[in-house]
């Protein structure tokens, strides 16, 4: 009489036994993997930790780099006498020209004003346009209504502005203002909108889900999501408002308006002084480079760096 086979005889003869095996061999192998990836990345989040905290000499040296090259370049063009001094002066004298106007104290009050007025008109310009931006992102209706004009009012030069800002306010700082919000709010709008545009549907779908109401969902979804977007437009914003002052402050002189970069500029040309004039250009573009890379630049980067798309970048 055949003997009943025992139960460790029938798991022996089950056919599923080797699979059993091979999962869980298969799930070893696996977990030494994830094991491994897992030190890795340890690994590469202390040597970002290490980096972030170490000065990188590059950003530095770079620039300073480069600008001596620029430099010796200028200097070089006009060591070949090709024009005259006067018309193109060199290096060396237009930083003489720049401590003749420090000494003077020009220099200080027209970088003062300038970027007063700038940074001023910038936050207001940024107060009016981001909850238009949002109202415009938001509504179609309006956005189809008014979207056409926010991107021709971008397109119009600022410049164009300044001889009806005079009929309208005289010469006053209301005009300079004026200008400066004429060329700032359009951008900042439209970088806006177009942060919103790009935001995945998935996010309001879970706001809604959440109960949010329109403005929590404006505030604490779509405005977060849209900041990569909006900074672009903040930036964009800024150099239009820059470059609206220089204009307003060029062609608008006298009156009780102060003396501003683009005054300093005005008078080099009415004296004929090209290193006034290169002064003035420089120190416009240096305020402007000073800006980027202390206000734009570090937000920017930190703003990648919180969303993981800094790696690769060559910021």
């Amino acid at each position: 009489m055949p003997s009943n086979p025992t139960p460790l005889a029938e798991a022996s003869a089950d056919p599923a036994e080797p699979r059993h095996i091979h999962a869980a061999l298969t799930r070893t192998s696996t977990g030494n993997e994830d094991l491994r990836e897992l030190e890795s990345g340890l690994d590469s989040l202390q040597s970002d930790a290490a980096r972030k905290n170490r000065i990188d000499w590059s950003r530095i040296l770079l620039p300073i780099a480069a600008l001596v090259v620029l430099m010796l370049a200028w200097q070089f063009y006009v060591s070949l006498g090709l024009k005259r001094r006067d018309l193109v002066p060199g290096p060396l004298d237009v930083a003489a020209q720049v401590g003749v106007l420090w000494n003077e104290g020009k220099l200080q009050e027209a970088v003062w004003t300038s970027l007063q007025r700038g940074l001023v008109g910038f936050l207001i310009s940024v107060a009016i346009a981001t909850p238009v931006g949002l109202l415009l992102a938001q509504v179609a209706p309006l956005r189809r209504a008014f979207g056409p004009l926010i991107s021709g009012l971008q397109v119009l030069p600022s410049v164009a502005w300044v001889p009806a800002a005079i009929i309208w306010f005289g010469l006053t700082d209301a005009t300079v203002y004026f200008v400066v919000f004429m060329g700032a709010i359009p951008s900042i709008i439209n970088g806006l909108i177009s942060g919103v545009d790009q935001i995945p549907p998935q996010y309001r779908r879970v706001g809604t889900v959440l109960g949010a109401s329109r403005l929590e969902m404006a505030l604490q979804i779509i405005l977060p999501a849209a900041l990569p977007g909006y900074l672009g437009g903040l930036k964009q914003g800024w150099a239009f408002s820059w470059r609206s002052l220089m204009a307003a402050e060029i062609i608008a002189v006298g009156g009780t308006i102060g003396f501003g970069l683009g005054s300093l500029l005005d008078q080099g040309r009415i004296l004929s002084d090209m290193t006034v004039v290169m002064s003035a250009i420089l120190l416009i573009l240096a305020v402007g480079i000073l800006i980027e890379l202390l206000v734009f630049g570090p937000i920017e980067k930190r703003l990648l760096r919180s969303r993981g798309l800094l790696a690769g970048s060559t910021r």
